[in-house]
């Protein structure tokens, strides 16, 4: 049936109520997995800053917050030899916040500590790198947050993104032989693409609340309000960002990104919001009006011109994408339905997600790769109309998982699987999609997409 706007009733699916840990033995396999796939390396590097720190705190649980951080691997000795951190001042005493940390070096940079603090305590970054094995002909790899392709480079390897001076000081040590290493942590098919039952319950724990926040705005927000009274409706708990917050409305809307503002929200005024918390991002977008007829005369056909063509080609992603389906076939099911021009989907209809927004992206044109159990991505079909359509917008996140994965997940963590249960049944029971039994969703306002923002218990639904 084609996709149609009826009143619906979203359940109430819960939150959490037990948060979910990554225990010190998976930091430790973590690490010794890196050792592993990176021997064609003497040495690993991995960088972070605040910005940054995924990969970091993927392999120790510690991010950096106000500072640089280096975790140095020695793979010529292996497991024999404690990994050694370089910190900043306050880097020093937050470390403890590692599950691993007495398995760590932990070795106090001052240089990577903000402006103006001492810095009398330090050797100098050469000599750390010499003591940690760095010398001449060593082969160096780093991870930072980024690597590249013959797209972009005829040597794409010695690309490197992480601040010069590190960089100036591992070539000068070792002759030149430093190279880019990240696809090893970042790569669709690096050690973070697939994840732990630990890591994906730690993702279901923040994806419920980034979409509760959303699911708050959307059923609270009305005209008058000020956007930053508008995301005091979210009730933020502290959970680390993965991204800006971001809520707009007017004008503004049309940048998507944009960050709340004192502006009074109007009747009419397209919006959107979005709230990306480690490991799950969610995302709606829509009018400020209580139906089409509020909409100025041009574009009343809104729902019938853009969100429900949209609406279907989500949906069809939801019912095809599982264990063993190509990213090349996700990217079609989009771009077959709504890669009109109008529509103008530019990004990948599809991403991995991570303590980092987006890892990384297996979902392209013409991509072979296969998705995995253990996976975690999120549904992301952004259509940027650049008319006065706007957009419409469904950001949510799911995990697929085989079925020894599922059962270690209800098993461990049953209280999630309630809640993921609960939204495969909506999803089937009352917005038409049918999901395979290895994709699991990690939102509570899962495909719920309602246009119009002062009805917001109308939604798209493929159900008669």
């Amino acid at each position: 049936m084609p996709a149609h706007l009826t009143p619906l009733t979203l359940p109430d699916f819960g939150l959490p109520t037990i948060e979910p840990h990554i225990p010190p033995e998976t930091y430790r396999q973590r690490l010794d997995h890196l050792y592993t796939r990176a021997k064609a390396y003497d040495l690993f590097i991995v960088y972070a800053d605040r910005e940054h720190s995924a990969n970091l705190t993927y392999l120790t649980g510690y991010d950096p917050r106000f500072e640089e951080a280096l975790l140095i691997l020695n793979l010529e000795h292996g497991r024999g030899v404690k990994p050694v951190l370089l910190v900043g001042n306050e880097g020093y005493g937050y470390v403890q916040i590692s599950p691993i940390k007495d398995d760590l070096d932990i070795v106090l940079y001052q240089s990577f500590s903000l402006l103006g603090q001492p810095r009398d305590r330090s050797s100098s970054l050469s000599a750390i790198l010499q003591e940690a094995g760095i010398g001449r002909g060593k082969r160096v790899g780093v991870a930072g947050w980024k690597h590249f392709d013959q797209r972009e480079s005829d040597s794409p390897e010695t690309w490197i993104e992480i601040p010069a001076y590190i960089v100036d000081n591992l070539r000068d040590l070792t002759g030149g032989s430093v190279t880019n290493a990240n696809a090893l942590l970042m790569g669709t098919s690096g050690l973070r693409a697939i994840n732990e039952v630990d890591q994906l319950a730690q993702f279901e724990f923040a994806a419920t609340y980034a979409s509760q926040a959303v699911r708050n705005v959307l059923f609270g927000v009305q005209p008058g309000m000020t956007e930053y009274r508008a995301v005091e409706l979210m009730r933020l708990n502290g959970i680390p960002l993965s991204a800006h917050l971001m809520l707009s409305a007017g004008e503004r809307a049309f940048a998507g990104m944009g960050s709340p503002s004192s502006r009074v929200i109007r009747t009419g005024d397209p919006f959107t919001t979005a709230l990306g918390l480690w490991g799950g991002l969610t995302a709606r977008a829509g009018f400020m009006v209580n139906s089409a007829n509020d909409l100025p005369e041009g574009i009343r056909d809104y729902v019938a011109k853009l969100v429900a063509p949209y609406f279907e080609a989500v949906a069809a992603w939801y019912e095809h994408i599982g264990i063993g389906v190509t990213g090349g076939d996700l990217y079609r099911i989009i771009h077959d339905r709504i890669g009109d021009p109008f529509y103008n989907v530019g990004l990948n209809p599809g991403h991995l997600i991570h303590l980092d927004e987006w890892l990384n992206s297996p979902i392209y044109d013409g991509s072979t790769e296969r998705l995995q159990s253990g996976m975690a991505l999120q549904v992301d079909v952004i259509p940027a109309t650049g008319s006065p359509y706007f957009t419409t917008n469904i950001e949510d996140g799911i995990a697929l998982a085989d079925e020894t994965l599922r059962a270690e997940f209800e098993s461990a963590y049953p209280e999630a699987w309630a809640r993921i249960q609960g939204r495969r049944a909506f999803m089937r029971d009352q917005i038409g999609i049918t999901l395979k039994p290895e994709v699991l969703p990690f939102s509570n306002i899962p495909a719920y997409l309602p246009p119009f923002l002062l009805a917001p218990n109308h939604a798209m639904t493929l159900r008669g």
